[in-house]
């Protein structure tokens, strides 16, 4: 099994930004296989350039685990669309472009998500989200989780689980993800 950490947009690197590098220790700890690599078009977070990256990594290993964060939960789910998984954390995501110019040059929100592929392909979802977080509304991850049957977990004050709550630890996660692997 392995298990591929997929951050969100932006220039962050993977290895020393918020809980990132504090989940690949943990899970690492653990002797799980992480893969955990700057993504190409890290800016944009294009899916023309992020799903084949995802593809490369995972060699359609269907023994892998996508831990996706905003835009890399975009891109978790679209995987799961058309591959199989034993399982996907989606963190902070969305299911709409939010009008932002930028999430929609992403290409994420070019066709209609495939909901029930995504359930077919994959065993489970662990899905957080965050009332008050600042980028995307409650209900887009409500919406998501009534799509997708989650796991969903849903809290007050963590904003979108990165710099804007200095999110350097991720316990929350961490906890679930070794119930769901019997750890």
């Amino acid at each position: 099994m392995q298990i591929m950490l997929v951050p969100g947009n932006g220039d962050a690197d993977i290895n020393s930004e918020i809980w990132y590098p504090w989940i690949r220790k943990e899970l690492e700890n653990l002797n799980l296989k992480i893969i955990a690599k700057n993504m190409p078009d890290a800016d944009l977070a294009r899916r023309k350039y992020w799903i084949p990256f995802i593809e490369e990594q995972l060699q359609n290993n269907k023994d892998s685990i996508l831990i996706g964060h905003s835009s890399g939960a975009l891109a978790a789910l679209r995987y799961a669309e058309i591959h199989k998984l034993i399982g996907l954390v989606i963190v902070g995501a969305s299911y709409t472009d939010l009008a932002d110019q930028k999430e929609k040059a992403s290409g994420y929100f070019d066709e209609e998500w495939h909901w029930e592929k995504i359930k077919q392909n994959v065993k489970w979802i662990i899905h957080f989200h965050s009332i008050n977080d600042p980028f995307i509304p409650v209900e887009e991850a409500r919406y998501i989780a009534k799509k997708l049957n989650t796991e969903y977990y849903e809290f007050n004050d963590q904003g979108h689980f990165s710099s804007d709550v200095d999110k350097n630890k991720f316990p929350e996660l961490l906890k679930v993800l070794k119930m769901k692997l019997k750890l």
